[in-house]
């Protein structure tokens, strides 16, 4: 725009042969800013990248906050998983998560609450598609900027994302970048507060505090009366809120008395809900961050922009392997036996399983041929073979490791059942007797690859380095436990509808078998054989009940439990003789027809397999191959 009309006619040009070579919201949203927008698109995008005007009095202070938020936000490469520091590189790289403006697109119940059954290659086509045709892509420094749709800058702005996608890093990168002074720079000032210390205010003895208190218990140097002018000038703060779905109170945006004064006195979640409902602070912009699961506790009325983080295009999964495993043969081996398995292959979309799936199989790949066992094929596999890796590099000479195990699985269990996803060292870290063990050398070791500890206020809180092992921990618990409680899990598992025991339930049944006895027992202590006839037993029944029954979700599930158990005497009998399968009008993704396929080869024979007004792509029905030649008939 700065050149000659001759260069501005030779890009306009340019832009109309992409636009229908490529016709993306993305090429459409760019013809639309630089004609309407012009030199103000210049301006907009500047404000990000130039330095505030601050005044010269209140300088001293802005610098101090610059310099304590840049001290406190670590580089990604520190925020990535536990492990090899070696391979910490292949950490939750920005460049490497996609965020997508989500317009029309709605997540299914489904789809919200069993985040483990996001397929990867139905994952890869909605990414294609959407961010094609339907949907504009953006990158986080767009978050704040104007679009198309918007005339004016948003400010009330969610990001939405399954467990370990990576939003906890994406809020870290803006805090870094906007201290360093690389983006963001239209907010003098940047406000960080995570759900997860909030929790604690609320139990205290300060059950009410003014929005200036709140911001000086988390940046005790803005002890200043200074800070009352800065939140003068409402257009110039972000304030972001990292995890709502960590948050232990419930939302009330009917609320008649909203907070209007940063001085005025309110409990914590009012101060909240004023800011979102624009009462308090009227003109600053917010940042949201959210598992789906806690959407539906937000007025998203409200909301100006919803944007999501979508993970890894399958593109970037190959050059994470490659990048991990440091090789790029050993890489590309590993992860053309990923793409083989339509299990594995699903889950890799997320950063965090991806480094799970990556540690597991860089020890079987890097182990001579001769002396590998079979690589993993479940989640339950998955899941024995990364514990076990832990549990063997970090042997430990405390005589008590199967209680302390027992203590940690019980916890997991309580996590799941409560739907916690954060432990504090002084509540449920004290209640399940496992304090005592944080100030020993065992938490330097294993403890701390499984639970990743920050200090956050005046306590100490713990989380699972993924939802998914804190539910395979819970999963051990009961397979180590003398004492059991199997009978009061299993009438839980009958009752509840909600889906929250979905996964563990799948680790139950995968857990019920002799090579995994024989994999995890050396190194956590004895299994119960009691415990898995039990199970099995009752996986058995249900899986009966289930496939004989009219739900084709819970037939579905049913066989999903049956996979995990790689029991094939069990399948048989559970299938038995002259069953017919109905999924008549059911959407099946590839992982659905991989288990399918699976299960219903080890019945030998099955009765009828119904398909019709069944949408199946191809890979639906490579899936579901080996399954199709045990069927008497296919409809």
């Amino acid at each position: 725009m700065k050149m000659d009309r001759g260069v501005l006619v030779s890009l306009w040009e340019a832009l109309a042969e992409e636009v229908v070579r490529f016709p993306s919201p993305n090429m459409t949203r760019i013809l639309k800013e630089v004609t309407e927008a012009g030199r103000n698109l210049l301006v907009d995008i500047q404000a990000n990248i130039q330095p505030p005007h601050i005044k010269t009095h209140i300088k001293g202070l802005y610098e101090r906050h610059r310099g304590g938020v840049s001290e406190s936000t670590t580089t990604l490469e520190d925020q990535a998983s536990p492990g090899d520091p070696n391979t910490r590189s292949a950490g939750f790289e920005t460049s490497y998560t996609e965020l997508m403006v989500i317009g029309p697109y709605r997540r299914t119940y489904s789809e919200r609450h069993h985040e483990l059954e996001k397929t990867g290659r139905t994952h890869a086509k909605l990414i294609e598609e959407w961010t094609k045709e339907k949907c504009e892509r953006i990158w986080t420094e767009q978050l704040f900027r104007k679009s198309s749709v918007n005339e004016t800058a948003p400010h009330i702005v969610v990001v939405s994302g399954v467990a370990g996608i990576g939003k906890t890093t994406m809020v870290q990168k803006i805090m870094f970048d906007w201290a360093r002074g690389i983006q963001y720079q239209r907010f003098a000032f940047v406000f960080l507060f995570k759900f997860k210390e909030l929790n604690l205010l609320e139990t205290e003895t300060e059950p009410q505090m003014p929005l200036t208190r709140l911001i000086v218990r988390h940046y005790k140097y803005l002890n200043d009366p200074k800070l009352r002018e800065i939140l003068q000038k409402p257009e110039s703060l972000l304030f972001i809120f990292d995890g709502l779905d960590e948050y232990k109170h419930k939302l009330d945006f009917t609320e008649q008395r909203l907070c209007s004064n940063p001085d005025d006195y309110c409990p914590v979640h009012v101060l909240f809900t004023s800011l979102v409902s624009r009462t308090l602070m009227k003109g600053c912009t917010v940042l949201i961050t959210t598992r789906p699961t806690a959407l539906d506790t937000l007025d998203m009325k409200r909301v100006d922009r919803f944007a999501e983080i979508l993970g890894f295009f399958p593109e970037q999964r190959l050059m994470y392997f490659k990048k991990f495993f440091g090789d790029i043969n050993q890489g590309s081996e590993a992860f053309q036996y990923v793409e083989e398995n339509a299990i594995l292959y699903t889950m890799c979309f997320n950063p965090s399983y991806c480094w799970i799936i990556c540690s597991v199989l860089k020890s079987h790949f890097m182990t001579p041929e001769e002396e590998r066992g079979a690589a993993p094929r479940t989640v339950t596999e998955l899941f024995v073979m990364f514990l076990h890796n832990i549990l063997t590099k970090h042997k430990r000479e405390a005589k008590d490791q199967q209680e302390i195990l027992v203590k940690l699985g019980k916890m997991a269990y309580h996590g799941v059942v409560n739907r916690t996803l954060v432990f504090y060292d002084r509540f449920e870290m004290s209640t399940f007797g496992l304090q005592p063990v944080l100030s020993s050398p065992f938490l330097s070791g294993f403890l701390k690859e499984i639970l990743q500890s920050e200090s956050t206020l005046e306590h100490t809180t713990y989380t699972f380095y993924h939802l998914t092992l804190q539910e395979f921990m819970a999963a051990c618990s009961f397979y180590l436990n003398p004492s059991g409680g199997i009978e009061e899990l299993l009438e839980k598992l009958d009752s509840c509808k909600d889906g929250r025991f979905e996964i563990l339930t799948r680790f139950l049944a995968g857990l019920a078998r002799y090579s995994v006895f024989k994999t995890l027992g050396g190194v956590m202590g004895e299994f119960k054989v009691k415990t898995a006839k039990r199970i099995l037993e009752w996986v058995k029944q249900k899986a009966e009940e289930a496939l004989r029954g009219q739900d084709k979700s819970e037939a579905l599930r049913a066989c999903q439990w049956l996979f995990e158990t790689q029991n094939k005497r069990l399948i048989r009998d559970a299938i038995g003789k002259d069953l017919k399968m109905n999924f008549t009008y059911k959407t099946l993704s590839p992982l659905d027809c991989a288990v399918l396929g699976s299960v219903i080869s080890c019945c030998g024979e099955l009765e009828e397999l119904n398909l019709s007004e069944t949408e199946l792509t191809t890979e639906c029905i490579m899936r579901l191959t080996p399954g199709l030649k045990c069927c008497r008939r296919v409809r």
